[in-house]
């Protein structure tokens, strides 16, 4: 059996007791900004993502269903066709959602939560293009214009219902009316 001699010893106790006190302030902080009125957004100041978000309960609630890539065909109408690389489409959903929220009186700074589906790409070895998305997010997310960070998950998949797309974006936004 090893011995820790006192020096060691008081300097484990002191580091655990810093860090349960830490903990408990960190735990108050957050319950009182919880409790308040505003849109609030927890991670890393170095993630462009939040780890959560807290949403006041008298916030209006908008769900968007799976976004996917739209294009301008040659005539100007909107079609859903494989055009470009996963970062190119990412674009074209986040400029779709954006118009979007715009027509109702709202902006991407509303948006809380997104749910991305990112398909298996022939232009990349056949894995899904994270790296593609995550530049086109940071087109318009933590940005100067748009600092919100929202929570997210990203998901690879082999597929999805169209074959040209390879990527598919829910979107969650609130709201204060």
């Amino acid at each position: 059996m090893r011995k820790v001699n006192t020096t060691t010893a008081i300097i484990l106790f002191g580091s655990v007791l810093l860090m349960l006190v830490g903990t408990f302030t960190y735990a108050g902080s957050q319950k009182e900004v919880l409790e308040s009125d505003e849109v609030s957004h927890f991670g890393p100041p170095t993630s462009s993502t939040s780890n959560s978000v807290s949403i006041p309960k008298e916030y209006d609630q908008l769900w968007l269903s799976g976004m996917v890539p739209p294009i301008l065909d040659e005539e100007g109408e909107t079609s859903y066709e494989k055009y470009g690389d996963t970062e190119t489409q990412a674009i074209g959903i986040f400029e779709d959602l954006e118009a979007q929220l715009e027509e109702k009186g709202l902006s991407l700074s509303d948006v809380m939560y997104l749910r991305v589906y990112v398909a298996s790409d022939p232009n990349n070895g056949d894995e899904p293009d994270f790296a593609g998305f995550f530049k086109a997010y940071g087109e318009f997310f933590d940005t100067e214009e748009n600092p919100v960070k929202t929570a997210r998950s990203t998901v690879g998949v082999d597929s999805l219902a169209e074959p040209g797309w390879l990527i598919k974006i829910e979107a969650f936004v609130a709201y204060s009316s």
